[in-house]
């Protein structure tokens, strides 16, 4: 089985299982860009509930999501580290991954499409997955998909052409207050469960 899934910075538990169980992924990589979707943004469990965390990306020029530009206005990487301290400092595996995950938010990356590589690069080895993944050659997708801007429905829309799965709740640190969260960051199940994470996939 071939899947074929778009870009995502830190994405959804829902787009790693696609990535773990295809026989071979096809990832996108001569799609125009696409706003407010996951190609850019996370969702992560924290304190107040689902939060959003979203890559800023400079505007004009190209809009192939390979030519896509990171922004480094403002203090973005900053800001993500600190919500990521505050929602998972507490989380049972989030200091063993702190040295592994920092330098995302420490060197400055030229384009989202190249960071959001390494981060899945970085994602396969720490949960110990070993997908066979190829670039597009040219673009694949029949039209452009529209994903809303935010909240459960962002981490629900994994794939353009793929659907989603709900999969088994797993331990979360706010879950005495919110309940179990679905559709989160793998992040989130990286962080609460740590290697055997790989078993939610």
């Amino acid at each position: 089985m071939t899947t074929l899934l778009s870009t995502t910075y830190f994405g959804p538990i829902e787009w790693y299982q696609q990535l773990y169980r295809a026989d071979r992924v096809l990832l996108e990589a001569n799609e125009s860009y696409v706003k407010q979707t996951f190609r850019n943004r996370c969702i992560i469990a924290t304190a107040n509930g689902r939060q959003v965390l979203t890559v800023p990306v400079e505007h004009g020029g190209s809009r192939l999501i390979r030519d896509v530009r990171i922004s480094n206005h403002g203090s973005w990487r900053r800001q993500h580290w600190n919500a990521l301290q505050s929602a998972y400092s507490e989380s049972p595996f989030f200091e063993y991954y702190v040295d592994d995950l920092l330098p995302f938010f420490d060197r400055d990356y030229a384009f989202l499409y190249d960071y959001n590589f390494e981060i899945m690069q970085k994602m396969c080895e720490l949960l110990d997955i070993h997908p066979v993944v190829e670039e597009t050659k040219e673009w694949k997708q029949g039209e452009a998909p529209s994903t809303p801007p935010q909240g459960e429905a962002l981490g629900a829309a994994v794939s353009p052409l793929g659907g989603t799965e709900g999969g088994a709740p797993y331990y979360q640190v706010f879950a005495h207050k919110h309940g179990f969260l679905p559709h989160l960051s793998i992040l989130d199940l990286l962080f609460n469960m740590g290697p055997e994470g790989v078993f939610w996939l």
